[in-house]
């Protein structure tokens, strides 16, 4: 550890630390981690997890000399999983490495280390293949959205951290802003949105317009808990109610990112963060905006519906 300075590693972060960062861990802890997920963790990551116990790093990205479903030449990591089980993302807490493996059907190969901004559509993994559940694992990208597809980034978890470069390495927001933009102009849907957009009106423009709008206004094209991103969430549930029965928050929450989120279509976040759409579908309900019908199911209240609709006029 001592050739490695650590005083500049992390990002500090209230989310972070609410999810990612817990306390210091044990001789004990670490003991029954590694007996839980039935591997030996690298000493090195131990001894960084005594300094800090998971988080985000400032240098997010990692080269390859392949590509993958992130970029051409890199790939890149949101976080790091600290030891522990109280912290959703923790090597045994709820999004933890077995989940991911039991849940998300990610090889069992390992150990899941690193998530990554896909949301879960691919991770970074601890390969234990080579030299044994004792031994040390190699570090390799796994990607859900190619069949979860193996590639090699580095011989130990030392050498993957000292090789994380910072994001401004690969920085082509400019252009690819650009690219976004007209994608988004003049691009396709996923089949579920342009099926819920046939014999609507002005729709299929005002929505283009709208993301236009959030994406020239963020720099690129995703959905967090922002105001104009809870209107995009709003015009997909407009939609998906109109025409499809919504019998539970669960299953419109599944549905979900068949719309926007994901698919072989143009217009695509290329992932989604879950718990920004359950925060604003919450917030719905909460104030009563989304309410249970007569007859079963979930509906738009008659007064925010149209307070829906006259907001996404503003973008015609």
């Amino acid at each position: 550890m001592k050739q490695f300075d650590f005083n500049d590693f992390w990002e500090d972060s209230d989310y972070a630390r609410k999810e990612y960062i817990g306390e210091f861990p044990s001789d004990e802890l670490i003991g029954s981690v590694e007996e839980e997920l039935g591997y030996k963790l690298p000493a090195f990551y131990v001894e960084m997890m005594k300094l800090q116990n998971g988080g985000f790093p400032k240098n997010t990205c990692f080269p390859t000399k392949e590509s993958t479903s992130w970029a051409s030449d890199h790939v890149e990591i949101t976080g790091i999983l600290g030891i522990g089980r109280d912290k959703t993302y923790s090597l045994c807490g709820g999004l933890g490495s077995q989940f991911m493996i039991d849940e998300w059907g990610y090889p069992d190969i390992g150990i899941c280390i690193c998530d990554c901004p896909s949301a879960g559509h691919d991770m970074i993994m601890l390969d234990y293949r080579k030299n044994g559940k004792d031994g040390e694992p190699e570090v390799v990208h796994v990607d859900q959205e190619s069949d979860y597809r193996i590639t090699f980034l580095a011989e130990n978890f030392e050498t993957f951290i000292k090789g994380l470069v910072h994001a401004d390495v690969y920085d082509t927001s400019e252009e690819d802003l650009k690219e976004t933009l007209e994608e988004l102009k003049t691009g396709s849907y996923s089949d579920l949105l342009k099926e819920l957009l046939q014999n609507e009106d002005g729709l299929d423009r005002q929505l283009r317009n709208l993301l236009i709008k959030l994406t020239e206004k963020k720099g690129y094209f995703a959905l967090h808990a922002d105001e104009l991103s809870h209107l995009v969430y709003d015009v997909q549930f407009y939609l998906y109610s109109k025409h499809k029965k919504v019998s539970s928050k669960e299953e419109y929450l599944k549905e979900y990112p068949q719309m926007i989120a994901f698919g072989n279509n143009e217009i695509t976040t290329n992932g989604y963060a879950p718990g920004f759409v359950e925060d604003w579908m919450n917030l719905r309900m909460e104030n009563q905006e989304i309410k249970k019908k007569l007859l079963g199911g979930l509906t738009f209240e008659k007064a925010y519906e149209e307070k829906v609709i006259n907001e996404l006029k503003r973008y015609d």
